[in-house]
């Protein structure tokens, strides 16, 4: 392979610096560096190149109605539940009285929306139970305590 083909090969193993690409914000020696996948100034200059070929990075604007619910817990769904708030093979979570909270976002989100806000939870240090996305609607289970925190980094990243 090219010195280009195996630093697109490491990037894709790495889309936050092709995020950053995307945004203008990369140090191209560095970032060589840190791919570790040829002469440093080649792979820099790769890195250029692709970086002119990619769209600019631009914020969403997404539009969607955020709530916290609180109580929610694990159960073993032997298939669908009903009345579930977000379900990920046979684990379904509901409002049962449990000891983590769910963040409800309802409006214009997708599978990329879960992406920008599972990366503004962890950039907040809130972790993350489980979460899904589907159909104008996504999920995320955090602790109890972490749910105020939760419900901003949702705000946020939407």
């Amino acid at each position: 392979m090219t010195v280009a083909a195996d630093t697109r090969e490491a990037l894709r193993r790495r889309p936050f610096l092709e995020t950053a690409l995307r945004a203008g914000v990369v140090n191209y020696t560095a970032a060589a560096r840190f791919l570790d996948v040829g002469e440093t100034e080649a792979v820099a200059a790769a890195l250029r190149r692709y970086a002119e070929e990619l769209e600019d990075y631009e914020e969403s604007d997404r539009r969607a109605s955020v709530s916290m619910r609180s109580g929610v817990g694990p159960v073993d769904a032997g298939g669908e539940t009903a009345d579930a708030l977000l379900q990920v093979g046979e684990t379904a979570f509901t409002a049962d009285g449990g000891d983590y909270t769910a963040v409800v976002a309802d409006g214009d989100v997708d599978a990329s929306a879960l992406v920008d806000v599972l990366g503004r939870l962890r950039t907040a240090d809130v972790a993350v139970e489980a979460a899904a996305a589907a159909e104008g609607t996504l999920a995320v289970v955090v602790g109890r305590r972490a749910g105020a925190n939760a419900v901003r980094a949702v705000e946020d990243a939407l």
